[in-house]
């Protein structure tokens, strides 16, 4: 069995149901004027909720692929939540560290990163691949970045 066979490329998608639901939560509390609940996360206009489909449970971290069409950065923070029908609040506690980081400049065409807190997020991916079949992630655009100008996927040895 060759290397390349035993790679797998798992890409993050948008989940735009849960994105929605997340901003009608901010937007009831606005009408209500009311107030999150002690250290819930609420989603900002420049954040979405993507998700990453375990397609195998035992994986070993290989790299992480962002293609930005254009300048901006992307900050991707992992989950510990389990998203269950009735949508339970996100925490900021269950917000993982260190959140991988992805920019390109205007005058340059390569990708840049924080390599060890991108290549420490990947290894974490594996660890929570063993007990997950997905993983939920909150990506913020800023500088320019635009969820339709981006795609990322992470590579996995099985």
């Amino acid at each position: 069995m060759s290397t390349e066979a035993s790679e797998i490329e798992l890409v993050l998608t948008e989940d735009s149901q849960l994105t929605k639901c997340m901003r009608i939560r901010v937007l009831s509390l606005q009408q209500k004027n009311a107030r999150p609940q002690d250290g819930e996360k609420l989603l900002k206009p420049n954040e979405y909720i993507y998700r990453l489909d375990f397609s195998q449970q035992k994986l070993k971290f290989l790299w992480w692929k962002v293609h930005l069409k254009k300048p901006g950065k992307v900050i991707i923070t992992g989950t510990s939540q389990h998203w269950t029908p009735d949508l339970t609040n996100l925490m900021t506690r269950q917000l993982l560290d260190p959140s991988s980081i992805f920019w390109k400049n205007t005058d340059d065409d390569e990708i840049q990163c924080n390599e060890a807190d991108a290549q420490e997020f990947g290894e974490r991916l594996c660890e929570l691949a063993k007990i997950r079949k997905v993983m939920f992630f909150v990506i913020t655009f800023t500088d320019g970045a635009e969820p339709g100008n981006v795609a990322c996927s992470v590579g996995f040895k099985a």
